[in-house]
């Protein structure tokens, strides 16, 4: 018997060896500092392009040298001034703090006009909210709060989430619609809650994460794009898809989201049921990668290996899993989620998904909305701002081991 626990010891001792051997490896394929340098690079390289700060990066399609570009009411006008953000602390670079501040500040617009959409969090909490974590500036607090504020009147008590697209009520008969998307936008009600604002929006945030739980998220812990709810008495009607390949079909952006958002609302409640389901929702994504450890656009497209990649969605995992990473007890857990993040930004920081020369953006190859035959194969903003946030997230964890 002792024989026997000798040899279970000495084999756990093993796999917890070579566990740390292939997180270094992993690791050591991807120089961090970098990686980082270049998207600094390719910040100021579409910073110095750029005259108008209400014109902003969205996309570039294959055989573009530029961004095109749109007006600060689109839902991805957030994304550039986070960028710069992100591009400021990883240089220190007092000229991108400048323009981070120059391209945040005419963002104030949009809540100029009623709310209209969930998208508050991506467009306000992307900018001011990293412009106040790093500058701590007064004005970025006040105006955050506002959007805390604006984000809630989107919120239905009787289903318990936000409504994510007003517009779809009738155009597409859902009378109250969630997508999996909102997660995101939570974090903006977390902070204001805890920054001066109402503490109802604290548990706004929390009561949608939870209704999402049974909702947008399968039994198998896939996810649904789109929630749909009655709104007379708030139950669950159906889940369908408006950018994946069919309603029962895995979106890869939308399991990016998931794990993401999840992990975010754990770390803003302590509340395991949060960090459980976001060990879940990774562990589907991780299963499910396809052998180059990029994902395609949605996991079920009959066209497969033929189908488009989506970058946008690796970059959101890779920081999603780096955070949930840093909550794992279990050694094995934590190396399991920081060496699958780590891939993916290893294999974005590759010749194939390195946009270097191509064109402005600092990644190629991401998907935005496949069934409407948008933003395919293209560079997208979004992809750009979390892949500088993965890397700087990764970059925290490596100094703190030094």
């Amino acid at each position: 018997m002792k024989r026997m626990n000798k040899l279970i010891t000495a084999f756990l001792i093993l796999i917890i060896t070579v566990s740390c051997s292939n997180e270094k490896k992993a690791i050591e394929k991807l120089d961090t500092d970098k990686v980082l340098e270049y998207c600094v690079e390719k910040a100021q390289e579409t910073m110095n392009d750029l005259t108008d700060v209400d014109s902003l990066p969205r996309n570039i399609y294959p055989g573009q040298k530029k961004w095109n570009k749109v007006g600060n009411k689109d839902w991805t006008c957030g994304f550039w001034p986070g960028v710069l953000w992100y591009a400021y602390e990883a240089s220190n670079d007092s000229t991108i703090l400048k323009k981070a501040k120059d391209f945040t500040n005419p963002l104030q617009a949009v809540l100029d006009v009623p709310v209209d959409n969930h998208d508050l969090g991506f467009m306000l909490y992307c900018s001011f909210g990293n412009g106040y974590r790093l500058t701590q500036d007064p004005e970025y607090h006040d105006f955050l709060i506002e959007a805390a504020d604006s984000l809630a009147t989107l919120y239905n008590p009787k289903v318990g989430t936000i409504l994510s697209w007003p517009v779809m009520r009738k155009k597409m008969n859902w009378p109250h619609n969630t997508i999996i998307d909102n997660m995101i936008n939570l974090e903006l009600l977390f902070w204001a809650s805890k920054n001066g604002g109402d503490k109802s929006l604290y548990d706004m945030a929390v009561k949608h994460a939870e209704t999402c739980m049974t909702t947008l998220i399968r039994p198998d812990f896939s996810t649904y794009h789109v929630a749909v709810f009655d709104t007379i008495d708030g139950h669950f009607i159906k889940g369908v898809t408006h950018q994946g390949y069919a309603d029962d079909s895995q979106w890869a952006r939308g399991q990016g989201w998931g794990i993401y958002g999840y992990t975010m609302c754990h770390r803003e409640t302590g509340k395991v049921e949060f960090l459980e389901t976001a060990k879940k929702l990774a562990d589907v994504f991780i299963d499910r990668l396809s052998e180059d450890g990029v994902p395609y656009w949605d996991f079920n497209d009959p066209s497969i290996p033929n189908a488009p990649k989506d970058a946008s969605a690796a970059a959101v995992v890779a920081s999603g899993m780096l955070e949930l990473s840093t909550f794992m007890k279990d050694k094995a857990d934590q190396l399991k989620y920081r060496n699958a993040a780590v891939s993916l930004l290893t294999k974005l920081s590759t010749d194939m998904y390195l946009s270097k020369d191509v064109n402005q953006a600092m990644l190629l190859h991401s998907t935005g909305h496949l069934p409407h035959n948008s933003e395919i194969d293209a560079s997208i903003i979004y992809a750009d701002y979390y892949f500088i946030e993965a890397l700087l997230r990764l970059k925290k964890i490596e100094d703190s081991e030094k």
